[in-house]
Order: structure tokens, then sequence, then C-alpha cells
């Protein structure tokens, strides 16, 4: 079994739990530097010295940062505060009467948009199945990348070769997966990521991507005056010309978010993609081999930093008791682990599992 390595770039006092984290997959934690950046806002938001506290400037840091995490150019990322708002913007695009595919229990932010849509044909299969289930009426494949609920990881090259075959588009959802897996964004129609899970920023931060053949039948439905190519000249009446990159669908970004995101994806980027899923893989599979000794077997879903052990979720408040935070999941038990996480923290959670009634 790989024992993960020390990441660098990572100070030893970046980051302060004062529990065992094990929820990343719920919310990640702030890096240090991330706080003081939005303490440092938020005091001059209470000065009035400014005459609009934050900065554009910041958000287009996020954007680009975003952007070279995921592969894609910063012309091609919108930002905004929600993923399902993002998703949106997707269901808008479709024709009434269209088919959209989707794996059975997948996150809600990701099925409602296109459930609300009542002239949409909506369709779910198993996600083992999905790549073999897009068919020629098939219009859009959505689909996390790593599942919510379990951990378990899409063949997403696989689904991406299939959509092609039969002319379907794609929105790959990384919330769950963006900051630790290696994805190329570039690679589908439509991505989608909440920044407040492995990339570590913000709640209220989250990033869109369109290739530039799906921006071309996409509204801008959400559309305000940051939305315009030439903003300060569209505050007053409609947007005459939208922008013509992916900022055409940007929402108004929270300055607080998105300045602490900068400092967020900074970091992500100093330690890099490739070590942190690395790190975070070889943890998950220690706790793994670790609760199979204990008697449990979890999820199958080799490759994933999220490890879901079925029949343990009524045990997460036991586990919060004792300092070791985890989520309960449809009735799994979720451990999700990150770069402030080491060998020590599994070694906690399993004590506890260990020790306690099953």
């Amino acid at each position: 079994m790989t024992t993960p390595s020390p990441l660098r770039n990572l100070a030893p006092d970046e980051f302060a739990p004062e529990t065992t984290y094990l929820n990343t997959s719920s919310y990640g934690l702030a890096p240090r530097r991330t706080v003081e950046a939005v303490k440092a806002l938020a005091e001059r938001n209470a000065t009035g010295r400014d005459h609009n506290p934050g900065s554009y400037e910041t958000v287009e840091q996020a954007r680009a940062a975003f952007g070279r995490l995921l592969g894609v150019p910063a012309q091609r990322v919108a930002i905004g505060a929600s993923v399902s708002a993002h998703v949106s913007v997707v269901a808008a695009a479709l024709a009434p009467g269209s088919e959209v595919l989707l794996p059975e229990g997948e996150f809600a932010s990701l099925v409602t948009p296109f459930s609300v849509r009542g002239e949409l044909k909506v369709r779910y299969v198993g996600l083992e199945r999905l790549a073999g289930e897009i068919r020629p009426e098939t219009a859009l494949v959505a689909w996390s990348g790593v599942q919510s609920a379990d951990g378990r990881v899409a063949d997403d090259t696989a689904i991406r070769e299939a959509a092609a075959a039969h002319g379907a588009r794609t929105l790959l959802d990384m919330s769950q997966s963006a900051g630790w897996l290696p994805t190329s964004a570039g690679l589908y129609d439509y991505t989608v990521a909440g920044g407040f899970k492995y990339l570590l920023c913000p709640r209220g931060t989250s990033f869109l991507t369109v290739s530039e053949q799906a921006q071309e039948y996409t509204p801008p439905l959400q559309a305000g005056w940051l939305a315009a190519e030439d903003t300060w000249a569209s505050n007053y009446g409609p947007v005459s010309q939208f922008a013509s990159s992916a900022r055409r669908f940007d929402t108004s970004a929270a300055f607080l978010c998105y300045v602490g995101a900068v400092e967020s994806l900074a970091l992500v980027e100093s330690i890099g993609v490739a070590a942190i899923h690395a790190h975070n893989v070889a943890l998950a599979d220690l706790f793994r081999e670790g609760v199979a000794a204990l008697g449990h077997t979890p999820v199958p879903s080799p490759g994933s930093a999220v490890v879901a052990v079925p029949g343990l979720g009524a045990r997460a408040e036991e586990l919060a008791a004792a300092g070791v935070m985890v989520s309960a999941r449809e009735g799994n038990l979720r451990a999700s682990f990150h770069l402030y996480n080491g060998v020590g923290d599994v070694e906690r959670v399993l004590g506890v599992l260990g020790s306690g009634g099953r």
C-alpha cells in the first residue's frame, strides 16, 4: 500500500483543523491565507473609503487560475455562486422534447434544473451503464465525475466517446473532483464545479466552462451588465452585445468569496493536482484497507479520494462526538481525504470505528 508523501509548498500552519477532518466532500477547510484575505477585504468594506470594495481584477485572477487547473483558457470559464445556477443555463439550451441522460442517485443540483422543465425527457440509469445507454435521441448526458453519495469514479472517457458517437452533448460536474482528480475541462461541452470543496474556496464561488461550439447554442439566461462585451457601457437598459467569451454566462461575483478564491486556487496550483491526487488516494486506500480489516466492505471505488462504507452512516454522530468529522450519505459513512490529512487521521477514524459498537 502506498504511503502518502509530504506535499511541497504546503506550510505546516497553512491549515488549522481542530478535529480529525475527513469531510471535504461537504466543504473544504479554508487555508490561512484565504482567511486573511477575506478578513482584510471585510475590514475595508466597513470603512466607506472605496466606491466598490472588492476588485473585478480579483475575479479575473480566479477565472484564469481555475482555467489553468482544468486545462482551458480563461476565455472558456464563467464564474458564479452555485452549480445549480450554472446547470440551469445548460438546461435552457435544450429544445422541448430533448432527452437528458443522468445517473441514478445523482446529486440534486445537477438533476433538478432538468427535471423542472416538464417538456424534457429525463432518463436515469446506473452509473456503470451510462455510456452504453447513450442513444441517437440523447441530446445531453450529464454526470458527476465522482459520485457524491459513494465516491465512485465515472468512466469519463467511455461516456465522452459514446456521446460523441451519437452526437450528444456532455456536461461533467466536477464538484467532487476538481482540485484532486486530473481532468481536462476542454474535452466536454460543459463542466461545472462548486469551488468550496476540494478547491478550498469560500462557499459562493463556482465555475462553468463552455466550449466555443456550445457557446453558440447556449443562451446567456442569467445575463446582467457583467455579461456585456463592454461592461461599463452596459449599466442601463438591455445588453446590446454580449461578451465574445464565456464571460457572457457570468453572474455577479461576491468579492469576499473571490478574493479568497484567488488565494485558495494559488495554493492548489502551487502543490499541483497530480501530487494532491497521489496523496489523497493513498490515504483513501489506507482507510479502505483498514475498514475492511474491521469487517466492513466499502463501496468499490478504486482511484477515488472518497470512501463510502454501507451500513455505517449511523455512526457519523458518534464519530463527531469523538472529534472525527465524516458524513452520512444514503446510509453510507463517507470519508473524504485531502491535502491537510495524514496517516494519523486514518488511524484515528479506524480507532474510533474499531472501539465502538457495530
